[in-house]
């Protein structure tokens, strides 16, 4: 008996249907009836993996200063922020639907207020079949937004921006490392 879902799936069957079973087969997350699937790691080896993400929260000038003198409302963000994301590295398997739960070795969330606001790096790292990117990638978010909660009060036009994978290493796609952009930054 094959169930089918009380809802239909995001991408309509009928699509699905115009590609091949070979080319369904490269979907390593879609099993043969459309549908999400988590992908079986019990045959990868272990090895250790590590990746690093970044994001920034972009505030005004006022905001900023407001940071910088312990000022803000709701006690000190950066603090708070940091802790925030070391908490969302240890949960992105409830978060994220088809990430497996990881035991995680190291979560170092680091968050440096800047002229334009805070910026905020996750580096995680667990020995696993899979690799936590979406880990590294989850820390930072949660953490922008709770940088974005302990300020709201004192500026609400904040941008929480740029949330983006910086290195990747281990497993079998191999290391990740992001190039310079034309501006020299990475």
């Amino acid at each position: 008996m094959t169930l089918r879902p009380l809802r239909k799936p995001l991408l309509p069957l009928r699509l699905i249907e115009f590609r091949t079973r070979e080319a369904m087969s490269e979907l390593t997350h879609i099993d043969e009836h459309g549908l999400a699937r988590m992908v079986d790691t019990s045959e990868k080896p272990i090895t250790t993996r590590r990746a690093i993400a970044s994001a920034r929260v972009l505030m005004s000038a006022a905001t900023v200063a407001a940071i910088r003198d312990h000022t803000t409302p709701k006690g000190d963000p950066l603090e708070t922020a940091r802790l925030a994301g070391i908490v969302a590295a240890k949960r992105t398997a409830e978060l994220i639907p088809l990430c497996h739960p990881l035991p995680l070795t190291h979560v170092d969330v680091r968050v440096e207020l800047v002229d334009e606001g805070v910026h905020l790096e996750a580096e995680v790292t667990t020995r696993a079949q899979t690799g936590v990117e979406m880990e590294a990638l989850t820390a930072v978010s949660v953490a922008a937004l709770t940088v974005y909660d302990m300020c709201k009060a004192l500026d609400k036009a904040m941008t929480i921006s740029d949330v983006r994978l910086e290195l990747k290493t281990g497993g079998k796609s191999g290391d990740y490392r992001r190039a310079e952009n034309r501006h020299g930054t990475s």
